[in-house]
């Protein structure tokens, strides 16, 4: 029987307030890994941020954490090679968590080396992170799932990692438009089973959607 998707609801006070505690205490850049030898010890749960290119994970991440320059965006796509680890909380209210914010794919400038390099990678965090709990593959709200998308889709599959659609710039388009790629990303979802049910609908720039994922991230045990 294939899951019905459907759009995440707006968090319970508890929720939204555990989620703002969350990434309104400390937030700090750890470090920038190009290989799985320099990852940070498996000590706290995590979550990762995946996207093409200028998909605006970047200002995303600056819009969930309230930090305007914390992950720096970049104008020419494919220029984040490394992942970069974040951790969130002080320990103190809640156990902290990092929050992994992974390089750019779909990008059609970078040499075929450095991709390939990146892709490889991108492939063993994500089978082989015993502490992640959920990757946030973010879509585009003005052109929807893309072959890129379903690639890291399947590819998520295989690793048994549970990830959920954070579609990004709803603001760019019009509401019809929104509920037509709302409709396309549902159908590209079903044949996934490591996708998680309900889609989150954002825009950094007016903050729609912010306290929903702020919500999830914090919940997430």
């Amino acid at each position: 029987m294939s899951l019905q998707f459907t759009l995440a609801p707006e968090p319970e006070h508890e929720a939204r307030e555990k989620g703002r505690l969350l990434f309104a205490g400390p937030v700090t850049f750890v470090k920038g890994v190009v290989a799985m030898s320099g990852l940070p010890p498996a000590d706290r749960i995590e979550v990762c941020f995946a996207g093409r290119s200028n998909v605006g994970k970047s200002s995303l991440i600056n819009a969930l954490t309230g930090r305007k320059t914390l992950a720096r965006a970049s104008n020419t796509p494919g220029r984040t090679q490394e992942i970069n680890y974040f951790a969130l909380g002080d320990g103190r209210a809640q156990p902290e968590k990092y929050l992994v914010d992974l390089p750019g794919y779909g990008y059609a400038e970078a040499p075929v080396a450095i991709v390939a390099k990146w892709q490889a990678l991108l492939k063993q965090y994500l089978s082989g992170r015993q502490t992640l709990r959920r990757a946030f593959v973010l879509v585009d709200t003005r052109h929807g799932v893309k072959s890129v998308d379903d690639e890291i889709m399947q590819l998520l599959d295989r690793s048994a990692v549970a990830f959920q659609v954070v579609l990004t710039k709803a603001d760019k388009v019009s509401m019809a438009e929104r509920l037509a790629t709302i409709e396309q990303v549902k159908g590209a979802l079903a044949k996934h089973p490591a996708a998680y049910p309900e889609l989150v609908v954002t825009s950094s720039e007016k903050g729609d959607g912010i306290e929903t994922l702020r919500a999830i991230v914090a919940g997430l045990e």
